[in-house]
């Protein structure tokens, strides 16, 4: 997804952003439900794709397809969906299936409890949706089974729980929807899709420190509280010695960097006298 397509699904993720902290595994099932009847109609696709209708039409069309019938939330995001502007029919349905896979992906997120092993809601989701794809991936069988176009979508789904029956809730859901709605890609390809987009939400609250050598305790534990503090919740740190860094600290959270290394400050000085 290019262009005006992945500029109007940056704007959707970002206005879905605000409903993640609160967000229920209803509302992406409901999303999951509003894009299989984007993806059954070709008519409705292209009325919602036409640049010649204005985005309020196009978000007055899915009021009147799905309002009563789905959760006013549902509706709302389907809505904003329908009002930007997409390149291709294709495209619209891909960004529904990206905003209703990240509702579950925060719902994972969002579990307070950490399991006995320690590991967080969302490390738990991507290892159920990694289990799910090794276990298909290593039997033919499995294979035919869910690429057979005879099954219905209720059989494969019932064959993709007893493949990993212990997955949590979040994971059924994205693996249920990629045997029963593949949407033209093997089924562990979308799976893959879906750890992809797991990891790189769980990547906000990674933080990479770059230091010259190894910190004491005292001073991990309050770059630990410092950045808890700035970022609003706990980050889990990975420390790395790089001595190339000459001195100070460089630290990466996500897409955003803060680089107070000495390598740094000559690499700017050197730019302002070039």
């Amino acid at each position: 997804m290019a262009g005006v397509s992945s500029e109007s699904l940056t704007a959707a993720l970002v206005a879905l952003e605000v409903k993640l902290p609160t967000a229920s595994l209803q509302l992406a099932t409901e999303l999951f439900g509003i894009l299989g009847t984007v993806d059954s109609s070709a008519g409705l696709r292209r009325a919602l794709t036409d640049p010649s209708r204005s985005g309020d039409e196009k978000s007055a069309l899915v009021n009147r397809l799905f309002g009563g019938k789905v959760s006013a939330e549902a509706v709302e995001v389907a809505s904003g969906v329908a009002s930007s502007r997409w390149a291709s029919a294709r495209d619209i349905g891909d960004a529904l299936e990206t905003l209703a896979a990240s509702v579950v992906i925060a719902v994972a997120e969002n579990k307070t409890a950490v399991s006995a092993s320690g590991i967080t809601g969302l490390e738990a989701l991507e290892n159920d949706l990694f289990s799910f794809i090794q276990v298909v991936e290593s039997n033919h069988e499995v294979q035919r089974a869910l690429s057979e176009q005879q099954a219905s979508p209720a059989a494969k789904t019932a064959l993709a729980g007893k493949l990993v029956p212990s997955a949590s809730e979040e994971a059924k859901v994205l693996i249920g929807q990629a045997v029963s709605q593949p949407r033209g890609l093997k089924v562990t390809a979308l799976v893959r899709r879906f750890a992809e987009l797991a990891a790189k939400r769980q990547q906000r609250w990674i933080a990479t420190v770059g230091v010259t050598r190894p910190m004491t305790a005292p001073q991990t534990s309050r770059l630990q509280a410092g950045l808890d503090a700035l970022y609003g919740r706990e980050l889990k740190i990975n420390m790395n010695v790089d001595p190339e860094l000459i001195g100070g600290i460089r630290i990466q959270v996500g897409d955003e960097v803060v680089d107070a290394s000495v390598l740094s400050r000559l690499n700017q000085l050197r730019r302002q006298l070039a």
